[in-house]
């Protein structure tokens, strides 16, 4: 069995209920990091318990309700496996350490992330804590740490180290047992109280269906209906091309991996399966492993040398749009095309893959400086997106507005030697007036 897990202490285990963790994979099924918990659990005779920890401040409204909504349907289901599952509030370290203490606990398993906060929150546990920890990369099919050893700086690199792992990696995951240890309690949650502390209801309705049942669901429907035509479709804003599956991803309500089996063993022609499985897997680990490797990813500090050199060399040339972030947050730009793209983020709660790398360099090309609209674009993003607050996020606009994991290309002015785009070039790839009413409605 291949290894998923590293320690972040050098605490030995203690006699104990084991808990876990739950923070970024948000499902029963298809998570390693519950199977290790589990057996260890096992291993030792003790009960199993789940926490997950709720923090104010850190998404949006929208982010909440889709994530909590998502939280409820999995209390069942981890009553009905015998493993006690509790939400907190609070700050995790300070919440976590009083449940351990309170509950006895004997070791601690936790999610991988590569973002700043959530690693910090990590090491300060396992630094306060007298008990194991350990951290399982449930979010990647091949764990970010063993599939690069240092950052990559293009796709193709870490394509080829992918290609060696990904036999041992891509395999079925066993499924979650029935806990033979009862747990000491098995309290359910109050998620009127839950919601409450987020200035939620969860009674309002999320920008899309939310959870693991929905997720399965969409999988399955861009399989049967969309995946043959997804090389032709993916980048023509006025089709369904894309999966729609970023944001269940994103909050860890379906594994990449079941959705990499699922795409691998369908019945679709290869071309199909191999283009998307590379942006399912290449593209979306290169993101982790830039946010991994790279601490100031939220910075123009993290763009590639030759893209800061130019950048200086025309930071001087005049503009001939300055948009506030007021006007770019509202949609009132002097283009209907971008206008159109911000209305639907903030409306639907995502845009087209392709207009989202539209929609960045134009926040680059009418902005006074690369900081100023690398700023405005994550806080955008961040704040409207579904997907928000994720290394595909920060990657994706790292590469738009500073050429990570691109190459340079001809200089110009604002841009120097970062990848243009401009509206002419949309309007050879799709109906731009069409996508403009559609994202309208």
């Amino acid at each position: 069995m291949v290894k998923r897990s590293r320690l972040l202490n050098d605490q030995p285990p203690k006699k104990g209920p084991v808990l876990y963790w739950m923070d970024r994979d948000q499902r029963l099924e298809d998570n390693p990091a519950l199977l290790e918990a589990q057996a260890l659990a096992v291993a030792e005779d003790q009960p199993l318990i789940v926490a997950y920890v709720l923090t104010p401040d850190q998404m949006s409204r929208r982010q909440y309700l889709f994530m909590l909504q998502g939280l409820t349907e999995l209390e069942p289901l981890f009553i009905e496996k015998n493993i006690a599952f509790t939400v907190l509030l609070g700050e995790p370290v300070q919440a976590l350490t009083v449940l351990i203490k309170r509950g006895k606990i004997g070791s601690v398993v936790t999610d991988f992330s590569p973002l700043r906060q959530q690693r910090l929150w990590r090491e300060n546990l396992a630094k306060t804590l007298d008990i194991e920890v350990r951290e399982v990369d449930a979010h990647n099919i091949v764990p970010c740490w063993i599939a690069s050893e240092k950052k990559e700086y293009g796709a193709q690199h870490l394509r080829l180290k992918l290609q060696k792992l990904l036999p041992a990696y891509l395999t079925e995951f066993s499924p979650v047992q029935y806990h033979p240890i009862k747990p000491k309690t098995q309290e359910t949650n109050d998620w009127a109280a839950i919601s409450a502390s987020v200035g939620i209801s969860l009674s309002d309705v999320p920008l899309r269906p939310t959870g693991v049942t929905v997720a399965t669901l969409v999988l399955n429907a861009f399989v049967d209906d969309l995946l043959a035509d997804y090389p032709a479709n993916q980048n023509i804003a006025t089709r369904q091309g894309q999966s729609g599956l970023s944001p269940y991803l994103h909050f860890g309500q379906i594994s990449p991996q079941r959705v990499a089996l699922s795409v691998s063993e369908s019945s679709v022609e290869p071309h199909a399966k191999e283009v998307f499985l590379d942006q399912l897997i290449v593209r979306r680990e290169l993101a982790e492993n830039f946010c991994f490797y790279e601490p100031r990813y939220d910075s123009v500090n993290a763009f590639p040398s030759w893209a800061r050199q130019a950048f200086e060399a025309h930071i001087l040339d005049p503009r001939m749009y300055l948009t506030t972030p007021e006007e770019f947050e509202s949609g009132k730009t002097h283009d209907a095309l971008w206008n159109a793209c911000q209305t639907e983020l903030v409306n639907k709660g995502r845009m087209p893959g392709y207009l989202r790398m539209y929609w960045a360099k134009k926040i680059l090309e009418w902005s006074g400086s690369p900081a100023e609209a690398l700023a405005i674009a994550i806080k955008l993003n961040d704040t409207y997106a579904l997907d928000g607050n994720d290394p595909n996020g920060y990657t994706g606009i790292a590469w738009s507005i500073g050429g990570v994991h691109d190459k340079p290309w001809i200089d110009r002015p604002i841009f120097g030697q970062v990848r243009y785009m401009n509206l002419s070039g949309c309007k050879k790839k799709f109906n731009v007036d069409a996508y403009i009413s559609k994202a309208k409605k």
